[in-house]
């Protein structure tokens, strides 16, 4: 029988009924007053992007209708302070108590401190629980006592461990609290989550390929389970089409658990054990270790909580960054001259998702051939994506900048062109979103630069016109590289020269500004139609050349990292960031030119033409503005063949 406490339910990314801890304890002891506050100013630099607030504006709704079904309408503020909302919701229903599910995020973390501290002062009980995790971060360490710094040892970790995953079964009935109407609610539009008409007409294309909700969330998780989990280890050598689960915005938002998720696995592990189908035992081990990053992601977040702005690795901190706008604007656009990396780009300002492994081609391409610091890549990523999911973006792009004691090499740079024969061999991801390209023969596909100027010819494609040519040679990135890792080492050895003077050496990434990526607008075309232009970053007028500071200080913080290299991590950032045919339709353009599949069709084309060459109009690509999963890449070290070594200099 229900008790006599009054609750506040304080939701935050925890946008369900079922499996809410939270929501299920304050049911059991009484009446309830569910809110939601929608508070910019507590967001700082990592307020939402477009397509992340998006999500939340449809899920809202959905959410309300399931909680006034159970007898109890979903309260929606707009507020200054996240901590003044609630103290009114308190005071006007005469509540004393107020619980919520953990949240493990930088900005997160500091503020549900702060309330915490607040509230007890003035004797309002505050009870948190675990509604986002199969393992809490406090609750996994190494035998002394140290947090891990490699994920293969965190996550071998807790599979010794035991996992409550059955999930809280979700009241049948809420009792609303005495008072309710004197609490002021407003609606889901006047929370200001679309912040232009422009925003909304942009939005409506998300609404063809994704439907937010709790229970479109199950239903999601349904399908993947029946019918694209048996395949889920074969399809990450592709980056088009129905390739993983379309999960990790639910996830993220809190529309589905991750105990669920679990369960449901482990269900189909055993049907199918019973069955007899081995095949199924490797897409388990994968999609189980994806999973485990996601909670990887929130341990390091937790333990590490400055790694949003700062390498994990010590010596990362004298990493030579180029703090090069134009780049990175060339990068952002989609306009690098190589174009895997291109479309991958396009297709993330276009849509709010890649596939994971296009995400680690472009974030690796970002900071291994650009230089770009990798702040300036995770918040790109923040803005844009739709599943922009904090802790995995830094989890991520840590990883690719060899931030991480088990990350890449630091000194390893794939060739785009090598990885674009792999995961797109026949060239349909490249022609769908770069036009431009659409009857480039598949072999030159992937480097139109070494095309026959009779092959470019009839293509349509004049380099350095309607294409650009390549941003950096291959062999000149990789001299770059190595220069950038000379220079990391003997400012490493230089700080410790310094250390027996007691001076302290800056991080050179506290030289780079923050900044904040302009909101932009999609317009109903194909996905060559784009927006032109985007800020960029504002460089510190001090410090171009991102030297070394020595400053004198009279203590020296340090932290201790495991520095014992495991193997490589596997490709996801959260969960699954999947499909783009099976979700998002609406993307697809269809091109009506011809594509060439070899030279000899391109010839024949030629003489089917009397000798003349025609070409497809020219295709006028306006430039795109507006932040991973990112994400992390699987166990294999290198792409064979992508590697690209350092030519020897001439005596």
């Amino acid at each position: 029988m229900a008790g006599s406490e009054r609750t506040v339910v304080w939701f935050r990314r925890d946008l369900r009924i079922d499996d809410n801890p939270a929501l299920a304890s304050a049911a059991r002891d009484g009446a309830v007053l569910p809110v939601f506050i929608w508070c910019p100013a507590d967001e700082g630099q990592f307020y939402p992007g477009r397509c992340s607030r998006w999500w939340l504006k449809q899920s809202l709704p959905h959410l309300s209708q399931s909680l006034e079904s159970l007898g109890c309408p979903l309260v929606l503020i707009r507020a200054e302070s996240t901590l003044e909302a609630l103290l009114r919701c308190i005071d006007s229903v005469g509540a004393t108590r107020l619980v919520y599910n953990h949240l493990y995020d930088p900005v997160s973390l500091v503020r549900d401190d702060k309330i915490k501290k607040e509230l007890s002062a003035l004797g309002i009980s505050i009870q948190s629980f675990n509604g986002d995790l199969l393992y809490e971060p406090w609750e996994i360490y190494d035998d002394s006592g140290l947090a891990f710094t490699t994920f293969n040892m965190y996550w071998e970790k807790c599979m010794e461990l035991p996992i409550d995953a059955s999930p809280s079964l979700a009241p049948w009935k809420l009792v609303p609290v005495p008072g309710l109407e004197s609490v002021r609610s407003c609606s889901v539009d006047d929370l200001g989550l679309e912040s232009s008409k422009d925003e909304e007409s942009s939005n409506a294309l998300l609404m063809r390929a994704w439907s937010p909700g709790w229970r479109n969330a199950e239903k999601m998780l349904e399908e993947f389970v029946s019918h694209g989990l048996l395949e889920y280890s074969k399809h990450g050598m592709k980056v088009e089409g129905a390739t993983t689960s379309l999960l990790s915005p639910y996830l993220h938002f809190g529309e589905v658990s991750v105990r669920k998720v679990y369960q449901l696995v482990r269900m189909q592990q055993i049907k199918w054990e019973n069955e007899g189908t081995s095949e199924a035992e490797e897409s388990i081990h994968f999609f189980m270790r994806s999973i485990g990053l996601r909670e990887y992601s929130r341990y390091l977040c937790f333990n590490f909580p400055f790694t949003h702005e700062k390498s994990l690795l010590g010596n990362l901190k004298h990493y030579p960054w180029k703090v090069d706008e134009e780049r990175f604007k060339s990068w952002r656009q989609g306009m690098t001259g190589y174009p895997l990396v291109d479309a991958g780009m396009r297709e993330l300002w276009a849509t709010g998702w890649t596939h994971n492994r296009i995400r680690v081609i472009i974030s690796s391409f970002a900071v291994k051939f650009l230089l770009i610091p990798w702040t300036w890549g995770m918040k790109y990523f923040w803005d844009v994506l739709l599943d922009a999911d904090l802790e995995s973006d830094i989890l991520g792009w840590q990883y690719i900048s060899g931030s991480l004691p088990d990350g890449h090499e630091l000194s390893r740079l794939d060739n785009p062109e090598v990885q674009g024969q792999k995961y797109d061999p026949d060239g349909v991801y490249v022609r769908t979103w770069i036009p431009e390209l659409a009857r480039m023969p598949t072999e030159w596909i992937h480097h139109p630069w070494d095309a026959p100027s009779c092959i470019l010819e009839v293509a349509g494609v004049e380099l350095g016109f309607n294409y650009p040519k390549p941003i950096v040679d291959l062999h000149i990135a990789r001299e770059c590289l190595d220069d950038s890792i000379s220079t990391m080492w003997q400012l490493d050895t230089a700080e410790k020269l310094a250390e027996l003077d007691g001076e302290v050496v800056e991080d050179n990434l506290s030289n780079i500004k923050t900044f904040d990526i302009p909101k932009v607008v999609l317009r109903e075309t194909s996905p060559c139609a784009l927006p032109i232009d985007q800020r960029v970053p504002h460089a510190s007028s001090k410090d171009h050349n991102l030297k070394s500071k020595v400053l004198k200080a009279s203590n020296r913080s340090s932290i201790c990292v495991d520095m014992i290299r495991s193997s490589k991590m596997e490709a996801t950032s959260s969960v699954a960031n999947s499909p783009v045919s099976r979700k998002r339709s609406f993307c697809e353009t269809a091109f009506h030119v011809p594509s060439y599949s070899s030279s000899a069709e391109v010839h024949s084309h030629i003489q089917d033409h009397g000798g003349s060459l025609v070409g497809p109009s020219r295709y006028l690509l306006q430039e795109a503005g507006r932040n991973y999963v990112d994400e992390v890449e699987d166990s294999s070290t290198a792409d064979s063949g992508s590697s690209i070594s350092r030519q020897r200099k001439a005596a």
